[in-house]
């Protein structure tokens, strides 16, 4: 497939936006996504509130080809992702008896009370994203997956689903260190992106062993593409008097947020 497959992420937690917990899910899913050619367009965070919730969903599941939503699968009252996306698709939620068995295997001295069987309550028609870790499962329904917001656990059960995902081209990466400012490069670094519209050019200014510097992260599907849009920002580099430093591997270096 060559077209671009999108995804969006939606980050729910009313502590995530407090700042109580900062979010670990981002990079991970972002990465892995991207290595079976999904990328992820689009990033929300937002509150534990059934409005939002619901009508969330249903904006992006019908404008993305996947969403997947982290956080609010647990026991306790305020666990209301799972009810949410079974009323943005108008279904109704039952018991899994799979997730059940799951939980009476997981917890095999333990009762069941109500708080543990929220956990196995899902939408109907949905399919059931095991959890090798604790038992208690994420879902999908329509393009729509729903995945615990614990780091671990997100990332086993994305790895156990991530095969159904149909994927186009991965965006590949490449990353040129400088030691110039961005108001020097500026005016050129925006000339050879127009004449590559299609590639992807951001500058991120950082500090290495206590020198200013920028990476430029290129990034397209087209291997060919990037290969000669970098050698335009090298040879731009070089006749600013600096000589540009490619940083190993195709991953893009771990950068602050932009200004």
């Amino acid at each position: 497939m060559n077209e671009t497959v999108t995804a969006c992420l939606l980050v729910i937690g009313n502590e995530i936006l407090s700042g109580r917990t900062q979010d670990k899910n981002i990079q991970y899913l972002a990465k892995r996504l991207n290595d079976i050619g999904v990328r992820l367009m689009e990033v929300r965070v937002i509150p534990d509130e059934r409005e939002t919730i619901v009508a969330t969903v249903n904006e992006v599941r019908a404008k993305f080809d996947y969403v997947f939503t982290t956080g609010g699968i647990g026991p306790t009252h305020d666990d209301i992702t799972s009810e949410c996306v079974g009323e943005a698709f108008g279904r109704k939620m039952f018991r899994h008896p799979k997730a059940i068995a799951a939980l009476k295997v997981y917890y095999p001295d333990l009762e069941l009370n109500e708080a543990r069987l929220r956990m196995t309550t899902v939408p109907e028609g949905a399919e059931l994203i095991e959890n090798p870790v604790s038992a208690a499962p994420g879902f999908r329904i329509g393009n729509v997956f729903v995945l615990a917001g614990v780091p671990v656990i997100m990332q086993a059960m994305f790895e156990g689903v991530k095969h159904v995902l149909k994927g186009g081209l991965p965006m590949r990466a490449r990353a040129i260190r400088i030691g110039l400012g961005e108001g020097v490069i500026a005016k050129g670094l925006g000339e050879v992106q127009s004449r590559y519209p299609t590639v992807e050019i951001g500058s991120y200014p950082s500090a290495r062993r206590g020198r200013l510097g920028v990476s430029l992260v290129l990034r397209a599907v087209d291997p060919a593409l990037l290969e000669r849009a970098g050698e335009e920002v090298k040879a731009l580099i070089r006749s600013l008097g600096e000589e540009p430093e490619e940083e190993a591997g195709e991953e893009e270096p771990a950068q602050p947020a932009k200004a």
